[in-house]
């Protein structure tokens, strides 16, 4: 008995280990990035519609944001981002027409477009759809958005996110 209670315990503590970690690692790094901004792609032009049934307001509120590396862990990572409600992420409208979200490795937000390009869906910098920065969405819905980053090693290291929409 005293076994299980203790693993169990562990089992928690990761979970919560993990939800902190996906949460603060891209601050860490960008504290080790040596102030590299984001790259040159982000000045070019690229004037990439929004998809059809996503607009920025889809994304516009107040997240809880957990992230998994296996399917496997898909429900219990849903589970993990709506108790991160506690601590929510916000995104907000940009001053274009655009959201204010943080991009890997950099602990200042950005204004991110939504773009469409090859039948997926991305948010990311006035880029070509599908640039390395740009994040995939891959699921959404009133209630919650799963995304993962385009660029093999950050979504290696960071894994693909769930975003809960809190009440």
């Amino acid at each position: 008995m005293r076994r299980q209670h203790v693993r169990c315990a562990q089992t928690k503590f990761r979970s919560i280990g993990s939800a902190a970690f996906a949460l603060t690692l891209p601050l860490i790094l960008a504290a080790c990035g040596g102030g590299e901004g984001p790259s040159s792609s982000a000045g070019v032009a690229a004037s990439a519609p929004a998809p059809t049934g996503i607009t920025r307001d889809v994304l516009v509120g107040r997240w809880g944001i957990a992230s998994f590396h296996t399917d496997k862990d898909r429900k219990r990572t849903e589970a993990e981002a709506r108790a991160g409600c506690k601590q929510p992420y916000t995104i907000v409208q940009g001053p274009g027409d655009g959201v204010m979200m943080h991009v890997a490795d950099d602990p200042k937000p950005y204004e991110l477009r939504l773009k469409s390009g090859g039948g997926k869906t991305y948010v990311g910098f006035e880029a070509p759809a599908g640039d390395p920065q740009d994040r995939e969405i891959l699921s959404h819905s009133r209630s919650m958005l799963m995304m993962r980053f385009v660029d093999p090693d950050a979504q290696r290291r960071y894994g693909t996110f769930i975003y809960s929409r809190c009440g």
